[in-house]
């Protein structure tokens, strides 16, 4: 008989990641203006879950939680857009799922993955923020790589503490 993906604990689990990362998302260190911030950890529990569970049950926990932050602060300009910058940004960070025996390199995979659906949709959607003769390529790469940058190095010290402590398999 083949495992349930999605038993009732990995479930629970994925809800308690969400709920953890929507607190920490209000617990904010910078704010650029236009959007995006530099959080307590945030994407630490969804790192965590796509870590723990891998990439097919990270995708779902990671894409809820771009859902739900997209209904906590909307920010539409269009339907691609949200797609870019919520589930598909946030769904991202599963790809740390795929390097579970390497979890700093998940990290930074994970949040690369972010980096390049927000990099797009700041290309594509929000290229008159660019100040006047600068590329909106360049000005998408400064803006997002900036708050995302931080996010990485808050994500990475914390998830290195969760590994050194033995927290990514606790209790399975």
């Amino acid at each position: 008989m083949a495992k349930k993906t999605f038993s009732i604990r990995i479930v629970a689990e994925a809800a308690i990641a969400v709920a953890l990362s929507v607190v920490l998302s209000f617990i904010v260190i910078y704010h650029l203006p236009e959007g995006g911030s530099i959080t307590a950890g945030s994407m630490v529990p969804l790192l965590w879950v796509s870590l723990r569970r891998g990439p097919r049950v990270g995708l779902f926990t990671c894409a809820v939680y771009g859902l739900i932050d997209f209904m906590i602060e909307p920010f539409l300009v269009h339907p691609i857009q949200l797609l870019l910058d919520y589930p598909i940004a946030f769904g991202a960070l599963a790809s740390a799922g795929l390097f579970r025996k390497r979890p700093q390199i998940g990290v930074g995979v994970g949040i690369l993955g972010r980096f390049v659906a927000h990099f797009l949709s700041g290309v594509v959607f929000f290229s008159e923020y660019a100040p006047e003769g600068m590329s909106p390529i360049v000005y998408s790469a400064l803006y997002n790589g900036s708050y995302l940058t931080g996010e990485l190095i808050v994500s990475s010290i914390l998830m290195s503490i969760i590994v050194k402590r033995k927290l990514i398999n606790i209790y399975l």
